[in-house]
């Protein structure tokens, strides 16, 4: 027999991963805060992630005093939702949407290398400058850092330039996160450190462990795939079909035209534009998805989800949330909550499928306000689908005013979709052979 040695004992417990949860729908901002540290206990975390529903906003610069009282992390990263979604002390996942709640997770990750920043949006660097100068903006060496989790304020400046901003200075490095929900506070919608900030904040995840992102977009294609003829930036302004050439309107009430009475009820407020980009193609071919069927070949297409925001009567024109270009192909889409069961699904049993060995400690999800309830008819839409493939998989999030996560190798704005981010210890593979 082994000689037991209490320190020892001691030590290994100490360096095991874990993650303690708390959500509370009290109604008042100190008996939540009071609820979750009850549970929670105070034993040191590197990590507190917090999401607060958007009825404490006026609120809001005093939870993480309350919170910290009681509470002990090294990194403190949260914002202001238009729901949570959290686990109880128990085990149980919810989406709490349209209620005050308080989500709250403490992580313990040995072997993790966390690094957290806040930026000020208004002063981004020069995306045609050196990538060092982003870096130096935000503070993370690239060599430090697999994955990190984003949060933006909704008042944050160039959205978009800050996305691409990080991709450039931190390329093949995954980026989950989500856009934090509007309010009339005169404060931000972030919570950093021991502070409520505007901008952007961040964490750095890197050592031993990642976010194994998914991005669950949600929508099937209707009708067929039409070249752009001509577009100006982000407005279509003729489409073909063979030989047909037409306007971007014309052509969709042809699509009308061969819809059912239910899907042409849902485009009143669930269509889209697919824009093709074949970068996604090796995505779809790992999700094993050919229109919408499970299949590990080649889709002839892929289409990148983008909402559609004004119609120009006079010349039939339509503008989308994404710059296209004359030569790209496109196809209307439809939101509807099977496409989105069944996509969600099996986005995460491939993801399950290819790390098999190293099960996720913590899934974190950024989901668009138009999901939920709303989309799926019933509480706890996107929890349930993620409890069917990892079933006590610790779940906590935000619903979001826009939601981020890469798709074909680059990050991109989304909406209406669900964000994932699967916390897994996944050494690389020079600390795996150290470990052989």
């Amino acid at each position: 027999m082994v000689p037991f040695n209490p320190l020892d004992w001691f030590r290994s417990r100490g360096l095991q991963a874990r993650c303690r949860h708390a959500l509370s729908g009290k109604p008042s901002l100190e008996d939540a805060a009071r609820e979750v540290t009850s549970a929670l206990g105070s034993n040191e975390a590197d990590l507190a992630l917090v999401f607060i529903s958007s009825h404490f906003a006026s609120d809001l610069t005093r939870l993480l005093p309350l919170l910290q009282q009681r509470l002990n992390a090294k990194h403190w990263l949260g914002c202001l939702g238009g729901g949570v979604v959290g686990t109880t002390t128990s085990g149980e996942a919810h989406e709490l949407e349209r209620t005050p709640a308080l989500s709250i997770s403490l992580l313990n990750l040995p072997g993790a290398e966390l690094s957290s920043f806040s930026l000020d949006s208004s002063q981004l660097p020069d995306l045609d400058g050196a990538a060092k100068n982003w870096q130096d903006w935000v503070g993370v060496n690239p060599a430090q850092s697999r994955s990190m989790l984003l949060l933006l304020d909704p008042g944050c400046d160039a959205i978009n330039d800050l996305v691409s901003g990080l991709d450039y200075a931190y390329p093949g490095i995954a980026k989950v996160g989500g856009i934090a929900v509007p309010h009339n506070a005169d404060h931000g919608s972030l919570l950093y450190g021991n502070q409520v900030v505007g901008g952007a904040v961040g964490l750095s995840i890197g050592g031993t462990w990642s976010l194994d992102p998914v991005v669950a977009q949600g929508c099937r294609p209707i009708g067929p795939v039409f070249a752009i003829e001509q577009a100006q930036r982000n407005v279509l302004l003729e489409l073909s079909d063979g030989d047909r050439r037409a306007s971007p309107v014309a052509c969709l009430q042809r699509v009308l035209a061969d819809l059912s009475a239910e899907d042409r009820e849902l485009v009143q407020h669930s269509l889209f534009l697919g824009v093709e980009r074949e970068e996604l193609i090796a995505d779809a071919m790992l999700a094993g998805l050919n229109q919408g069927g499970v299949s590990a070949d080649r889709p002839e297409r892929a289409f990148l989800v983008r909402n559609l925001i004004g119609v120009d009567p006079r010349n039939g024109a339509v503008a989308v949330a994404d710059r296209v270009r004359a030569g790209q192909n496109v196809q209307f889409q439809l939101r509807e909550a099977q496409a989105s069961r069944v996509e969600a699904r099996q986005l995460l049993q491939t993801r399950r499928d290819q790390s098999s060995d190293a099960a996720p400690l913590m899934g974190v999800l950024f989901a668009c306000l138009g999901r939920g309830n709303g989309l799926f008819g019933s509480p706890d839409g996107d929890v349930t689908i993620a409890r069917e493939v990892f079933p006590q998989l610790p779940i906590t999030g935000s619903f979001c005013n826009g939601e981020i996560g890469p798709l074909g190798g680059a990050t991109h704005l989304h909406g209406y979709t669900a964000c994932w981010g699967l916390l897994r210890c996944d050494p690389p593979e020079a600390e795996a052979a150290k470990r052989s």
